[in-house]
């Protein structure tokens, strides 16, 4: 699908939808419980609807109706034997589940789409194969896993990916508790904060010192819980509301979230932008920016939406320590940089970021998604500082982490028309 964006006039309210990046281990931590519960989640996204198959997949009945999960979790005592998990194209849901996977002992074949199987498992597969486990070579598809983890006590580099780090943790229990060691800078900590903080909530015992992790306990997700609102997409409207004619709110925010992306409303302001909020509320206004350094390293995902203000601002900006863009739906720096040079905008990739020539606007023009969710969003945020349609192809990518972006994008003023 391909489709035309245009807004001219831009603003008002929007509710978050629900944190992709929760609801991945909410719903791992009740479908390893030893109870059923519900999660209350008002909407779905392909890659949360990835990790609940995949569950199911493993011995979870997990159903939604009317915006509830109910779930019936894995019973560990008659385990499916030779279970095939689609992954479809989410990191999350990959690099959680396998350590999961050899901690039950399941045999078992890993489907993964899109550029899911190109993206690494190392250093986590040397250590899961350290630890009695056999699977294919990576990047082989489909890919199969064999065994069962014969030691509690891992080690591991923290500066690679803390998705790797979230799925031993998640693994541990299932083996009697354990420790994971981190070996040199943490790198996202706030998505291990978030996975710690969801197993803590399901009864598990988790705590750090010296750069280890020792978990311990038995999982027990409480009978009723909600998904909290999401900063990551959430950023797309928040820096709208910069370059908008209007402000723009968004409700549905906690403020004292562990999520990292939270930055975004420190990265506005240290811009210039005008923002306001309380607990669970925040309001952008129309502002004038000027350039900024950003390190990235904490806020990657953050960096496409990012180029927008960037754009907007007076000066150059440069922004650094983002190199595992590379590694992402798209390879994020270089397609950033090229939808920046088709909207007309002095941009200069570097291995690790990028420096964006601020300009106040850009032209229309058609840009590539790269089959990558947040270009295609920032695409069409972009419009806001087009006077011309800019067309986005494979527009639909959205669907894996917001499927009703276009929709709301309509509703805070924007023009959206699918073409041919």
């Amino acid at each position: 699908m391909n489709v035309s964006v245009k807004a001219d006039r831009f603003g008002g309210s929007i509710s978050a939808i629900p944190s992709k990046s929760y609801a991945h281990r909410m719903l791992i931590c009740a479908a390893l419980s030893k109870k059923t519960s519900r999660l209350e989640c008002s909407s779905l996204s392909e890659d949360i609807e990835a990790t609940a198959d995949c569950l199911n997949s493993l011995g979870a009945d997990i159903r939604y109706q009317n915006g509830i999960f109910d779930i019936h979790p894995i019973n560990r005592d008659h385990l499916k034997d030779d279970a095939v998990i689609d992954c479809r194209e989410s990191g999350s849901t990959l690099r959680f589940l396998l350590p999961v996977v050899c901690a039950l002992g399941i045999s078992c074949e890993i489907i993964m789409r899109g550029r899911l199987p190109e993206r690494p498992l190392s250093p986590m597969y040397e250590e899961l194969i350290s630890h009695g486990i056999k699977m294919s070579p990576q990047g082989t598809q489909p890919f199969f896993v064999d065994g069962k983890l014969d030691n509690p006590s891992f080690t591991i580099a923290a500066n690679v990916s803390s998705q790797f780090i979230s799925g031993l943790l998640f693994a541990l229990p299932l083996i009697g508790g354990g420790q994971i060691q981190l070996t040199g800078e943490i790198q996202s900590g706030s998505y291990i904060d978030i996975t710690v903080e969801c197993m803590k909530r399901a009864g598990i015992s988790v705590s750090y010192m010296n750069q280890c992790f020792t978990v311990s306990g038995d999982y027990c997700a409480p009978s009723y819980s909600v998904v909290q609102g999401d900063w990551s997409n959430a950023a797309f409207w928040l820096c709208a509301g910069t370059i908008s004619n209007a402000p723009i709110t968004v409700s549905g925010l906690d403020m004292y979230s562990a999520q990292g992306d939270k930055k975004i409303v420190d990265v506005i302001k240290r811009f210039g932008g005008h923002v306001e909020h309380d607990t669970q509320e925040v309001t952008v206004f129309p502002s004038e920016l000027k350039a900024i350094i950003l390190d990235a390293s904490d806020i990657p995902d953050l960096v496409p939406i990012i180029s927008v203000l960037a754009v907007h601002a007076d000066g150059n900006t440069v922004i650094e320590h983002a190199e595992r863009l590379r590694l992402k739906e798209s390879d994020r720096i270089a397609s950033v940089c090229q939808m920046l040079q088709r909207l007309g905008v002095s941009v200069e990739e570097r291995n690790g970021g990028m420096i964006i020539y601020g300009q106040g606007k850009c032209s229309g023009g058609e840009i590539d998604s790269w089959n990558d969710h947040r270009i295609a969003m920032t695409a069409a945020v972009f419009s806001l500082l087009s006077d011309d349609m800019i067309t986005i192809r494979s527009a639909e990518c959205v669907r894996k982490s917001y499927p009703d972006f276009y929709k709301d994008f309509k509703s805070l003023g924007g023009t959206v028309e699918e073409i041919s």
